[in-house]
């Protein structure tokens, strides 16, 4: 069979795979909807109920913060009012089909890279058919809708559509805050003809000098820099003061402030959730939460200037760093970082022997620390300790594993530099 046909071929596995996909996805939320009338534990996602109070408030004229842990855009409330006249499964529905088409950009933007149908698709794959992001959006989580964006945002770069990419990061950063990190890595990028086969970097030079020419050529505001700057600072200052007009200071305090200060005492697992909840009553207290944020800064700084000219990569290393450095690390945070993975896997020199035990290792971690959550939560037995050092332990696996994808990723590409 030749190429082409074989691509063909790749191409309708490609679609039915997304189908299937779908199809999974449905049945899982249709089963959820029994469970829910039926067993005293819930299948829908407890946020779920949250968003749609929130969309009942929003179409009363009211605001969605009248409803207790609404801590999100007014956005999402509006964009769910349809759960209120017309079907309570539609945000379901809507977050089904954003995590479909996460998988889809995978797909698409592999192939941007020159990588085979075959390669494309089985990185895509490891999206579609993944049991973590299947489940929660199934649940009714959101977290697909920010998947979407994030990827449509570095789709549109590496189109080369400035303006679009700068809209889509606008957006997504007002719908949750986290992808400011990207930023950085993103200004650096744009000032590099990142559509070349592969880039011309001359050697660094450690003298003063040369550390001051490559400073200027980090920072100097080239005209992709200064219209992504524009358009995402306009977009996302007229999203914030839109919505600070409809809803004021809880909007801020609620969607943006809460995050910054947020000191979640509730057992995560962040390796800093035993410190906060011990210092609760503490004067230093806020103090301490903020300088949680330092370790994360400094490292998303290093990262950026040592991977921007593979944003994807870079973004994915961003991320992972952000949600195992954070003070609050839930489960549906691991799916920020995993809608990148398969962008970086191909590129992954690591053996299929010690991705499965990586892969072991990283449920090991989370299941004996919900070993122990389970006795904290339910059975009501003092096991703070113990669920502290089992965070600990997870967030050492979660470093190791870093660790060797850094040291085994393969080349540090551009855009559209992939294997042919």
């Amino acid at each position: 069979m030749s190429t082409e046909a074989c691509d063909t071929a790749t191409m309708q596995d490609a679609s039915f795979y997304c189908y299937t996909a779908f199809l999974i996805r449905l049945a899982l939320m249709v089963y959820g909807e029994w469970q829910d009338r039926t067993m005293l534990v819930k299948y829908t996602d407890v946020d779920y109920y949250v968003f749609t109070d929130a969309a009942r408030y929003v179409t009363q004229g009211l605001s969605p913060y009248e409803r207790a842990t609404y801590r999100y855009t007014p956005l999402l409330a509006w964009c769910l009012t349809p759960n209120i006249f017309l079907s309570p499964i539609f945000g379901k529905l809507l977050f089904i089909l954003c995590d479909v088409f996460t998988g889809i950009l995978i797909l698409w933007m592999l192939r941007l890279s020159h990588y085979s149908e075959n390669v494309a698709l089985k990185c895509a794959l490891c999206w579609l058919l993944n049991p973590l992001p299947i489940t929660v959006s199934s649940r009714g989580n959101a977290e697909s809708v920010m998947s979407a964006l994030v990827l449509l945002t570095l789709y549109a770069l590496m189109k080369r559509w400035t303006k679009t990419a700068a809209f889509l990061y606008a957006v997504s950063v007002h719908v949750k805050i986290y992808p400011i990190t990207y930023c950085l890595p993103i200004y650096f990028l744009l000032g590099t003809d990142f559509t070349e086969r592969a880039p011309s970097r001359k050697p660094d030079d450690p003298s003063r000098r040369g550390l001051l020419r490559r400073a200027m050529e980090l920072l100097y505001p080239t005209r992709d820099r200064l219209l992504f700057v524009c358009v995402s600072v306009t977009v996302f200052i007229l999203l914030t003061a839109s919505m600070y007009y409809c809803y004021g200071n809880k909007f801020l305090d609620e969607t943006y402030l809460y995050h910054v200060t947020r000191r979640d005492v509730r057992h995560n697992f962040s390796p800093y959730f035993y410190m906060l909840y011990l210092t609760s009553e503490s004067s230093m207290s806020v103090t301490i939460g903020l300088l949680a944020f330092i370790p994360q800064a400094v490292l998303l700084l290093t990262v950026s200037l040592r991977y921007y000219r593979d944003v994807a990569f870079c973004c994915f290393i961003h991320t992972f760093l952000f949600v195992t450095f954070n003070k609050v690390c839930t489960s549906q945070y691991f799916l920020w970082y995993l809608c990148l993975l398969p962008l970086v896997v191909p590129l992954l020199g690591i053996k299929v022997q010690e991705t499965l035990f990586l892969s072991a290792l990283w449920f090991f971690g989370q299941a004996l620390w919900l070993y122990f959550a389970y006795y904290l939560e339910f059975e009501g037995q003092n096991t703070f300790i113990t669920l502290w050092l089992a965070g600990l332990l997870f967030f050492s696996i979660n470093i190791a594993i870093l660790t060797r994808i850094m040291l085994n990723y393969k080349g540090h590409r551009t855009f559209n530099n992939g294997v042919e």
